[in-house]
């Protein structure tokens, strides 16, 4: 990967990088998600339809900012983009079933296992489709089977 091509100062490449996160040299997913995490706790107390709208405007603005940063690096999907994490861990957390520690760190295994491990369909997304929409879309996959597992999850389990 050419990481040349890479300006600190242009905001696509700010924000496709998670603020530097994604520069992690060792598992940059998950330390992209771990950054993920103060902004989504910062959403976690809005209401229900303004959490979801905000994930729409990231998911489409992660298309923009992901693809141009994908072709300014070369091509593909470069490790160092995690905004796409970010989105698939906000999604995950959506749904859980309370603000309690517990349910934020099943979550974010549930989303790292399904991201890495890419089950039927996330790895035929992953392999088909590309630029901005491809490297997003496995992860709002994988963010929303996480959700959906969490939300089953809190029907059976309680942390009180």
């Amino acid at each position: 990967m050419a990481c040349t091509r890479f300006r600190w100062s242009n905001p696509c490449h700010l924000l496709a990088v998670g603020l530097g996160s994604g520069f992690c040299p060792k598992m940059p997913g998950t330390v992209g998600t771990l950054a993920a995490l103060p902004l989504w706790w910062l959403l976690s107390n809005s209401p229900v339809l303004l959490y979801g709208a905000v994930l729409i405007v990231a998911a489409l603005l992660g298309i923009v900012i992901c693809g141009r940063t994908a072709a300014d690096l070369g091509g593909g999907d470069p490790s160092v983009i995690v905004w796409d994490e970010f989105v698939g861990l906000w999604i995950t957390l959506w749904a859980v079933p309370t603000r309690q520690w517990q349910w934020v760190v099943i979550g974010f295994i549930l989303f790292r296992v399904l991201d890495i491990s890419k089950p039927w369909p996330i790895r035929w997304i992953d392999r088909s489709v590309h630029g901005g929409l491809g490297i997003m879309l496995d992860d709002i996959l994988a963010g929303g089977l996480a959700a959906l597992i969490l939300q089953r999850c809190g029907g059976y389990w309680s942390f009180c």
